[in-house]
């Protein structure tokens, strides 16, 4: 691919994340735009994808800090471990939000860049760690 153009193929790549407890929401956003500028594309769409049953992806507000707890601590509400589940694994609530949050994410690219709103940013939200994941990234321009 020429230096000098825009991207005219799809870009993957994929990064580990170490979480550092059970349950965790971890800012992912600096990874993902180091992925997009690698990828060179201008205009496109960015894929994200989580390749496990026990965690997930979201956008949300990183500003203040308080906002992570809030949204762990309502799933925790929705969702509180040891409910008596059937999975006997003792994770079942790590897999009922990992559903619930979901494992993948699509933000736009312009310019280069994640179109993400003013406060904005990408977590990879840990239900059963501490662990290291896997993110999986395609960056796909517009035709």
């Amino acid at each position: 691919m020429p230096e000098s153009g825009p991207a005219k193929r799809s870009f993957a790549s994929e990064f580990a994340v170490r979480t550092p407890r059970r349950v965790a929401l971890v800012e992912i956003t600096a990874e993902v735009e180091r992925a997009v500028e690698t990828s060179a594309v201008r205009e496109g769409v960015c894929h994200l994808f989580v390749p496990h049953t026990t965690a997930g992806i979201l956008v949300n507000e990183n500003d203040d800090p308080a906002v992570a707890r809030d949204i762990s601590a309502a799933l925790d509400r929705l969702v509180p471990p040891g409910a008596g589940y059937e999975h006997l694994e003792g994770n079942a609530d790590a897999h009922i939000k990992s559903a619930l949050v979901g494992v993948s994410a699509t933000i736009l690219v312009e310019r280069g860049r994640l179109a993400l709103g003013r406060w904005q940013r990408v977590f990879f939200c840990e239900f059963d760690g501490p662990r290291e994941r896997r993110v999986r990234v395609k960056v796909v321009p517009d035709p």
